[in-house]
């Protein structure tokens, strides 16, 4: 098996979180719609959040960032409007509100108990601290199972806005829904690696 980077990762999961929280790729296309609507440059919309409070608004906004940072290839979950999003869904979705609420409560817990200071108000290097107790289930110790468990929720729920946005299908490279004047199929080379022909 060859390594793939994390965004790679990130792609072939983003789907599936909010698939198996029991939305469907109907719910989660409307939420995309409403954060392309939100960020069309002729209408430009000053986003307040339905469902965060203030200072969730602002812990989402680090934790998405962390995750999906900006990089030469793409922008940020947050430039992808990754918070506006999640704000959507949960609204439109109570039985997902509790574990993401609890979750960012159990960081500014963590932060707290670590450095005297929410996870906002941490250094980059402190709250990378505490993702990297929590990032990794299998070597993550017994007590952050609670932290495990929103992490996993959140990287998933960050990815899965990311590559339903703009810049997101952008990154993903995806030249879909694009006429091709000579279609030749699929090139040799796949079709052996596949161990199919036609």
């Amino acid at each position: 098996m060859t390594d793939i980077d994390r965004r790679e990762a990130l792609q072939i999961f983003a789907g599936i979180p909010l698939l198996a929280a029991g939305l469907t790729p109907r719910d989660v296309a409307r939420a995309a719609a409403q954060v392309r609507i939100a960020q069309s440059p002729d209408r430009p919309i000053a986003f307040t959040p339905a469902f965060f409070t203030a200072h969730e608004w602002e812990s989402v906004r680090v934790l998405v960032d962390l995750i999906i940072p900006r990089d030469a290839r793409s922008g940020s979950a947050t430039d992808a409007l990754v918070p506006e999003f999640m704000d959507f869904i949960l609204n439109e979705n109570s039985g997902m509100q509790t574990p993401v609420r609890g979750g960012l409560a159990w960081l500014d817990d963590e932060s707290r108990a670590r450095f005297g200071k929410t996870f906002v108000d941490a250094t980059d290097a402190q709250r990378r601290q505490i993702l990297d107790d929590i990032a990794w289930p299998k070597r993550a110790k017994p007590d952050f199972s609670q932290g495990v468990s929103f992490f996993n929720r959140m990287r998933d729920f960050t990815a899965s806005g990311f590559y339903s946005s703009q810049i997101g299908v952008a990154d993903l490279q995806y030249i879909g829904n694009t006429v091709m004047a000579d279609w030749q199929g699929c090139p040799p080379e796949a079709l052996q690696k596949l161990g199919v022909s036609y």
